[in-house]
């Protein structure tokens, strides 16, 4: 009954019409709803084709597993960001030939290399509504229970979608436990770099830059997807043959102005605009703050143990990327989310919306479930210190010893009640992990990011300590220090094959082995099962309550004449709007174009703003030819939208008014961080690499001539 209440409310808000063009990440299947919406923003296609994600465009648009990419030939090639293939980039990199810096162009398909075990393409060939199914026996239950129960439904229905061999299933949750839908996805396991420009060019500005407009960013690489011979997915070979996709965007060759119709679909990775006020105010006053002093610390600590060694800075570039864009998105965000007032403007929202619930019928019903979630949430916090820490306390291989004795004890249970992660279906990528952790790892680097963790660990209040962690670290810093010396030096683990050896190791023999790092694993294993027996608690009570809280907030939505759309949850959803200026500040106007004036402007000569040598002369040469903007005469780069993305719509290709493909999405501006919790239109804008730019790289700088003839482009 609530769930067929929630749909009959959302399609009430949808026919109203009432969305802002620029506001929303929507779902596939709502936006024939949304045709009006879209007429107006501009879009000249036909709404009803976006809803099908078999179809294109929306078939050609795929996810890595935490960016977007998309098909742009019929032969398998895939453009996405620069920073989303770093890892790929990296691994392939040495000391002597480092294609971080000198960047890679494969100039034949058997010159492409493998971008990883662990490298993959997803591509969504169904998503279906299965809220029913996925609840039926949870009714009545709660806490754990109602956790196990929705738990075991979604592996039930994932265990059917998977017969079909070479597919990978998976069950989102949108509107928080009010409806599931089931999401069946091609998984393409033999993905090859293709191309990829020098740092200089795809990292242009780094962390200076990042967040920033204007951007010169030339944030763009090519992969190709490969399957076996038979059509069907299969691991790396060099029989394999290019996967021909279901469909393939069509790579735009118009200009692009201020006011031009742009629609981008992806798969962005978490927003929280419909959390409660409680849990705003704990992003705001505790996790943000907690967030950036780690990722500084990490930083430092990671940049200090490599220093001197190229050797190591090349294994630890993918984990410095990351983790910088982590810091500046969490400083972003707290700024954006202050200078937004956005705690109290959520508690005043909140509290508008139970004023209104009070007065309706069953009211005070809805205001006893929503009371019961706030105190749930307010007794999460009990432990959030701990629970932040933790996680740092298992990295790489140290990780892996974890993995390995949590995959044993997984392995004794029939595999429909194994655990999330350690399923029969997920041991091809726990190798693929267990493999590209050579490339990633420094034993002295890793005790440094350890010891840098415990020492927070440390800090911890008493009753927040974890006697298994104090069994194995110690209880201070001299004593972690000594004790992490002897794990490291009485493992065996670092050898690859060591490590893929032990994944057949039943429980006994992993527990009984003297390797110290298994033998530290072992000890942790009944506290991290102990903790994540009670996160299972908490999560199964919130699951169960929250769906209270989604239907009064729609409901109240729906009396201010306002849409909802989900908060993003990793599934592909469509946001759509316009190419846009921006004034961000009194006195200060953005224009929504940079051209190649501003590469020349910025370059130093010194990282992060060494533009290649090539780079410069060619835009000294003057020579656009084809790609040259007709308005400004001269070379684009980026441009900014007034799109709604957040993290994972990285790669995420921008569409204009006829579907054809315009630019890639990389970033947002730093008044517009915070937008995963608050979306304000005045300040939120996303940043893209213009195609055009990446056309005319291709065609005068970097060559790839047969890159742009596969994408049937002039190669001028």
């Amino acid at each position: 009954m609530r769930t067929r209440m929630l749909a009959a409310s959302l399609a009430m808000i949808l026919t109203a019409g009432a969305a802002h063009a620029d506001e929303g990440m929507w779902m596939p299947s709502q936006l024939p709803q949304l045709s009006k919406a879209l007429r107006a923003a501009g879009f000249e296609g036909d709404p009803a084709a976006l809803a099908d994600v078999t179809q294109a465009p929306l078939s050609a648009v795929v996810s890595l597993g935490g960016c977007t990419a998309s098909f742009v030939s019929p032969e398998g090639l895939v453009v996405t960001n620069h920073h989303c293939a770093m890892g790929a980039i990296q691994l392939n990199s040495t000391p002597e030939k480092n294609l971080i810096q000198e960047g890679f162009i494969a100039a034949t398909r058997d010159a492409e290399v493998s971008a990883g075990p662990a490298s993959r393409v997803w591509v969504t060939v169904g998503f279906d509504k299965i809220t029913d199914r996925i609840l039926a026996g949870a009714k009545g239950k709660t806490g754990r229970a109602y956790f196990d129960a929705v738990d075991a439904a979604k592996k039930a229905a994932v265990s059917a979608c998977e017969v079909d061999a070479g597919h990978r299933c998976s069950v989102a949750d949108m509107y928080y436990g009010s409806d599931f839908y089931l999401i069946k996805q091609l998984e393409l396991k033999d993905i090859r770099l293709v191309y990829a420009p020098p740092r200089a060019i795809g990292n242009y500005g780094d962390e200076i830059d990042n967040f920033m407009w204007p951007r010169h960013t030339g944030d763009f690489t090519f992969y190709r997807a490969y399957v076996g011979k038979d059509g069907k997915p299969a691991a790396y070979s060099k029989d394999n043959v290019p996967y021909a996709p279901p469909a393939h965007l069509t790579v735009s060759t118009a200009p692009v102005k201020a006011g031009d119709f742009a629609m981008v679909a992806g798969y962005p990775g978490r927003t929280f605009r419909h959390r409660t006020a409680s849990e705003f105010a704990n992003q705001i006053d505790w996790l943000l703050p907690t967030r950036i002093a780690m990722y500084q610390g990490l930083i430092g600590t990671i940049q200090q143990a490599t220093a001197g060694s190229k050797a190591k800075e090349v294994l630890y570039a993918s984990a410095v990327a990351s983790s910088k864009n982590t810091l500046k998105r969490a400083q972003g965000e707290l700024e954006g989310l202050r200078r937004s007032d956005a705690v109290q403007v959520r508690r005043a929202d909140e509290a508008a919306m139970l004023a209104w619930l009070g007065k309706q019928v069953d009211g005070k019903a809805a205001l006893a479930g929503i009371r019961a979630l706030q105190a749930e949430l307010d007794a999460d916090d009990a432990k959030r210190e701990r629970d932040f820490i933790l996680p740092f306390l298992r990295p790489g291989l140290l990780g892996a010893a974890v993995q390995l004795q949590r995959l044993a004890l997984e392995r004794g249970k029939p595999d429909a009640q194994r655990e999330s992660g350690y399923q029969a279906r997920d041991e091809a990528m726990l190798e693929a992990s267990l493999k590209q952790l050579q490339r990633r790892f420094d034993p002295e680097v890793e005790k440094a990011t350890l010891l840098f963790a415990l020492q927070r660990y440390f800090a911890l209040p008493a009753e927040q300590r974890v006697p298994e962690f104090d069994a194995v670290f110690g209880t201070d810093a001299s004593e972690a220090t000594r004790r992490l010396e002897a794990l490291y030096a009485g493992t065996g683990l670092d050898d690859q094959a060591t490590r893929l050896a032990a994944m057949t190791w039943e429980a006994k023999a992993l527990a009984a082995s003297d390797d110290a790092l298994l033998k530290a694993a072992a000890t942790l294993q009944p506290a991290l099962l102990r903790l994540e027996a009670e996160a299972k608690q908490r999560a199964g009570e919130q699951l169960r309550l929250r769906p209270a809280y989604m239907r009064a907030l729609i409901a109240y939505r729906q009396s201010q004449g306002r849409a909802v759309y989900p908060d993003a949850n990793s599934t592909l959803r469509v946001s759509f709007g316009k190419v846009s200026p921006l004034s961000p500040r009194d006195g200060m106007d953005y224009r929504p174009l940079t051209t190649v004036a501003g590469i020349v402007e910025k370059a130093t000569g010194v990282e992060p703003f060494d533009a290649p040598k090539p780079l410069l002369e060619a835009i000294a040469k003057g020579d656009f030819g084809s790609t040259a903007d007709p308005s400004l005469g001269t070379q684009t780069v980026d441009f900014m939208t007034n799109l709604d993305t957040t993290g994972g719509n990285s790669g995420s290709p921008v569409l204009d008014a006829h579907g054809r493909l315009i630019g890639l999405n990389f970033d947002s501006n730093w008044e517009a961080v915070s937008a995963s919790w608050m979306f304000d239109p005045r300040y939120k804008r996303a940043i893209h690499v213009d195609m055009r730019y990446l056309r005319w790289l291709l065609a005068k700088v970097y060559p790839a001539p047969h890159l742009l003839q596969e994408m049937q482009l002039p190669a001028e």
